[in-house]
């Protein structure tokens, strides 16, 4: 398939997001290993502690709530949070490539976004299945683009928008592959996670892809790099080991240039969620990188997580 430009680029118009104090949505992801990965309770209660007032999390930490999503919003109610997303996982199908598969994956994504717009969430976060040892396809991604369509169409329909998360070691971790996929969605119905730090460490730099994709974008995943690695790595980096040689780090680090990022997103006038993630922390307990990112948002960045409380106490 040819690649289409303006669909590339969202010229369609903009499914509108919920009312908010201001242009951003603050969080942070809380399955840091090194400590949170097990207790996703702690790992709430600690986000609060550190400063955040939006969480993210993985299905699978979630599945006693299945058809239960009242009874998960009273209870982080009460810790004064919301979710800026839950993402899917495991036990979900996610085998994306695989046309046999298609049915059960829209089937399992759009029960998720009905259970997530019951929490308040306006966006359905997803990751694409883990990267097979022969890579990724053009015919996977002509499969890929296919099922995303019908998943985004019928997520669209719950008003929840689809939004890929491009990820190293995944199916969908290119810039041909970002390319391909965005290129052959409907922006109306598919769109995009920016993580700076697995775009970095895959070779793209994160301020361009900012630049380029702009309102196709409705997600920031927030983590840091090593300095050297900064405008793209040069080199693809095989999984690592992350609790003793980790690629990703807190913001400041120096790997990401996080201030052009913002001004990127203030020239075009940006709103959605800036979601902090560290994949794992193994230097100092999670509590700690999580407030040292908290703070380099807030004094470095002038981004106040707390603006964007969503019950506050």
């Amino acid at each position: 398939m040819r690649l289409n430009r303006r669909l590339f680029l969202g010229a369609a118009a903009v499914l509108p997001l919920p009312a908010a104090q201001g242009p951003y949505k603050v969080g942070i992801t809380t399955n840091t290993r090194g400590g949170w990965e097990k207790d996703v309770w702690l790992s709430f209660r600690e986000a609060r502690q550190a400063g955040y007032r939006w969480v993210e999390t993985f299905w699978g930490y979630l599945t006693e709530f299945d058809g239960k999503p009242a009874e998960l919003k009273s209870r982080v109610d009460d810790m004064g949070l919301g979710f800026t997303t839950i993402s899917n996982s495991g036990p979900m199908e996610m085998n994306f490539q695989d046309p046999s598969r298609h049915d059960a994956i829209v089937a399992g994504h759009v029960k998720l976004a009905r259970f997530i717009r019951a929490l308040g969430c306006d966006h359905l976060k997803i990751n694409l299945g883990p990267r097979r040892p022969t890579g990724t396809t053009d015919e996977d991604l002509r499969h890929m683009a296919a099922v995303l369509d019908r998943v985004g169409k019928a997520t669209h329909e719950e008003g929840v928008r689809l939004a890929i998360h491009a990820h190293m070691w995944s199916q969908f971790e290119t810039r041909k592959e970002i390319d391909s996929v965005l290129g052959h969605t409907d922006p109306r119905r598919v769109w995009f996670v920016l993580d700076t730090g697995h775009i970095t460490m895959a070779g793209i730099d994160p301020v361009e892809l900012t630049r380029t994709l702009g309102h196709r974008i409705v997600e920031f995943h927030l983590k840091d790099c090593k300095p050297e690695n900064r405008g793209g790595a040069r080199a693809r980096l095989d999984k690592p080991d992350m609790m003793n040689d980790p690629p990703f780090f807190p913001l400041g680090s120096g790997g990401v240039d996080f201030p052009g990022i913002k001004r990127e997103l203030e020239r075009i006038h940006w709103k959605g969620a800036l979601t902090v993630e560290l994949d794992s922390s193994p230097f100092r307990p999670p509590l700690q990188s999580a407030i040292m990112s908290h703070d380099y948002l807030k004094k470095k960045l002038g981004i106040d997580p707390a603006a964007s409380a969503p019950n506050p106490l």
